[in-house]
């Protein structure tokens, strides 16, 4: 089963794109396509982030070591659909032009958020290889620190997207929000046993 795993969880993660692509070719997106194509990728990608972002947590709660094998696949699965998001904005609002939306991104806070939440995975994506893993060495995991940076600006840029404080939108960033903390949680107990360690003479 351990074989088949990975292929098995590639398929479900693509499974959303293939469903958004078929029901855009059938005309199924609704009256507004062109939103529907952005709220929904949009979405996949902050749904990707979060879980790339629980890999951890839950490796160290439950002691199940095999799920990391899964992260890399996940966050690249959340760069994908934040790509897609992306584009579908510039394509489908702005037909290409490139000085009206970096206009927006300047002028809209929501879409300033969703900026830095996307420019942050960029270099996430890039030094996802294991040759970058091995020239970067412990640089590697400062860097991809990036990852609390894009979900929080997710966090922000979904509440200011749909300019409501309740629902949906909050639940994503009390989830974000309370991996965050684990993590923190988890260093400061590091420290603190690393420094009440006793002193060898």
């Amino acid at each position: 089963m351990k074989r088949f795993s990975k292929p098995i969880v590639f398929a479900v993660a693509l499974a959303p794109a293939l469903g958004l692509l078929y029901a855009l070719l059938a005309g199924a997106l609704g009256v507004n396509p062109a939103e529907t194509l952005q709220l929904s990728t949009g979405l996949w990608a902050f749904r990707f982030l979060v879980v790339t972002l629980a890999i951890t947590p839950v490796r160290r709660i439950t002691g199940w070591n095999g799920i990391i094998r899964f992260r890399r696949m996940l966050g690249l699965f959340a760069f994908f659909y934040a790509t897609l998001h992306v584009l579908t904005w510039i394509v489908l609002d702005h037909s290409f032009a490139w000085d009206e939306a970096a206009a927006d991104i300047v002028k809209r806070p929501f879409i300033t958020a969703g900026m830095v939440a996307f420019a942050s995975m960029v270099p996430l994506a890039i030094t996802s290889t294991k040759g970058w893993i091995r020239r970067l060495g412990r640089r590697w995991q400062l860097l991809h620190r990036l990852i609390y940076v894009s979900a929080l600006a997710a966090a922000v840029h979904f509440i200011w997207k749909v300019k409501v404080a309740y629902g949906e939108p909050v639940y994503y960033a009390a989830i974000v929000i309370g991996l965050l903390g684990f993590r923190v949680v988890t260093m400061w107990r590091r420290t603190r046993a690393m420094s009440t360690q006793p002193t060898r003479v």
